[in-house]
């Protein structure tokens, strides 16, 4: 079976970019197979027009798949059993359609991230001036700078997407 790789914009940032163009390639006959590393790998299949819809949910338990498969949805693939992925015919109810809703979709997320975000920030600035402090020298200002460029990357994969989500949420309460 012939598969293919899409990246995604980052579901913080692109969410509906990212939708709108599994539905293009769904179309196309490239129907969504799973998440991959910074993106999607879809399969090939009959073409389809099918929209694709995100909830975010830890755990789910049959009850929540039963909701979403009753209003038209189809669970497609789950991500860390967290981020999931729905599918549905064109026309197809959404499943976040009036705006209080798609603002809680978000503020549960912006704090999600925002928990790892800010301590990982603070442990990143402190790690990194502590290293370069004149009276700490040798192996242990070493073991210090490498300690705040492993955080930093903590921070830059929950922060961003914490920027992302907090941009979503300024664009949704103005408009």
């Amino acid at each position: 079976m012939k598969k293919k790789y899409v990246m995604s914009r980052g579901l913080a940032f692109g969410e509906e970019k990212d939708m709108a163009k599994l539905r293009s390639y769904a179309k196309e006959g490239w129907v969504l197979d799973r998440f991959a590393p910074f993106g999607f790998l879809l399969k090939k299949g009959e073409a389809q027009d099918l929209s694709f819809a995100v909830d975010y949910n830890k755990n789910p338990d049959d009850e929540y798949f039963a909701y979403f498969d009753q209003a038209g949805w189809t669970h497609v693939c789950s991500e860390v059993d967290y981020i999931h992925v729905f599918s549905a015919a064109e026309g197809t109810k959404p499943i976040y359609s009036d705006r209080e809703t798609t603002l809680g979709k978000y503020e549960v997320e912006k704090k999600r991230t925002g928990r790892v975000a800010l301590p990982s920030l603070i442990a990143t600035i402190l790690l990194f001036v502590l290293g370069n402090l004149e009276s700490i020298t040798g192996i242990m200002g070493e073991v210090l700078i490498w300690s705040g460029f492993l955080t930093m990357i903590v921070f830059i994969f929950s922060g961003m997407p914490y920027v992302g989500y907090q941009y979503k949420l300024s664009k949704l309460k103005k408009g």
